[in-house]
């Protein structure tokens, strides 16, 4: 099997772990958020430095630590993934799930419409009208169900603008996320201090939920691989597999958040959605063939090694 193929099971196993990550958070709807969020990002710590480890990867922590403009681009990036993460365990425990799937497909929208309004960045004409069609899928909804999609456009905003921070930064990407939780750490790990001790998990409870049985324990500390596979998974892909492959396939993700929402735990699904729906899909499929067409221009314009 080459790795071109490797790469693309790699970038199916990772959309299906994120886009069944629904299931897995709904278990642990009796935890209160914060606690979840807090327990994801210690032991996404613990996950990550093991793997890091393993590869002899410690150092290029350390060198990465050493520059303070690294450091203060992954703080903002570690506010950005720590809010994302918060909403997506919360809207998952509230019962909405399947407006957090279309956050998920505003996502590479989002991050054109961001590059654009932050880097100055032009996009294409494809590009502008996926842009638009996403847009009139908003307003569609928004008069539809009365009120915009703000958990959806919250999701995909901070991941959009973790995305563009991310971009900027030169670290790899296990190194990054490693730091981005070590600077979490600190703020987990007195909200944690504070739920078991003095009850400050904002329900009728006094204590914290880790230690209270095995059930709830282990599925606190799988929060970590559950954070890290994918992305390991998904890395490999990006280096193995074509991009517009990787992109293309990563829609899986949303289409497992919002098919588990619907069947399994019952959203309502509504013919605002079925309006809007099928605007977001138009204006991924023009995303997709507008990345796919670059992606073959940038191959067309490489030197050909030949004899």
């Amino acid at each position: 099997m080459g790795n071109s193929y490797k790469g693309i099971i790699a970038i199916l196993a990772a959309s299906t772990i994120w886009g069944l990550s629904s299931l897995f958070y709904k278990a642990l709807a009796h935890v209160p958020p914060l606690e979840v969020l807090s327990h994801r990002t210690l032991w996404s710590l613990v996950f990550f430095g093991i793997v890091l480890m393993v590869r002899g990867r410690l150092g290029a922590v350390l060198l990465a630590l050493k520059n303070w403009r690294v450091v203060f681009g992954l703080a903002l990036a570690a506010l950005m993934i720590s809010l994302n993460w918060g909403g997506f365990i919360t809207s998952i425990q509230f019962g909405y799930a399947l407006e957090a799937s279309l956050g998920y497909y505003f996502f590479p929208l989002m991050v054109v419409g961001l590059g654009a309004l932050i880097y100055g960045e032009k996009f294409t004409r494809f590009q502008g009208v996926a842009l638009a069609l996403m847009g009139l899928a908003v307003l569609v909804l928004t008069f539809g169900l009365g009120a915009p999609p703000w958990i959806a456009l919250f999701l995909a905003g901070t991941f959009g603008v973790y995305a563009l921070i991310k971009k900027r930064i030169q670290a790899g990407p296990m190194v990054s996320v490693f730091i981005e939780v070590l600077l979490l750490a600190p703020v987990a790990s007195i909200w944690l201090y504070g739920a078991h001790a003095y009850g400050w998990a904002l329900v009728p409870r006094t204590t914290g939920w880790f230690g209270e049985n095995w059930q709830d324990t282990l599925l606190l500390v799988l929060t970590g691989p559950m954070t890290g596979t994918p992305l390991i998974l998904f890395s490999y892909a990006a280096q193995h597999a074509k991009l517009s492959t990787v992109g293309l396939i990563q829609y899986l993700n949303p289409t497992l958040q919002f098919s588990v929402a619907a069947l399994i735990f019952a959203e309502p699904f509504t013919q605002w959605h079925a309006i809007a729906l099928p605007l977001i899909w138009a204006a991924l499929a023009l995303y997709s063939l507008e990345s796919w067409r670059q992606e073959a221009r940038v191959s067309a314009s490489k030197p050909r090694r030949g004899g």
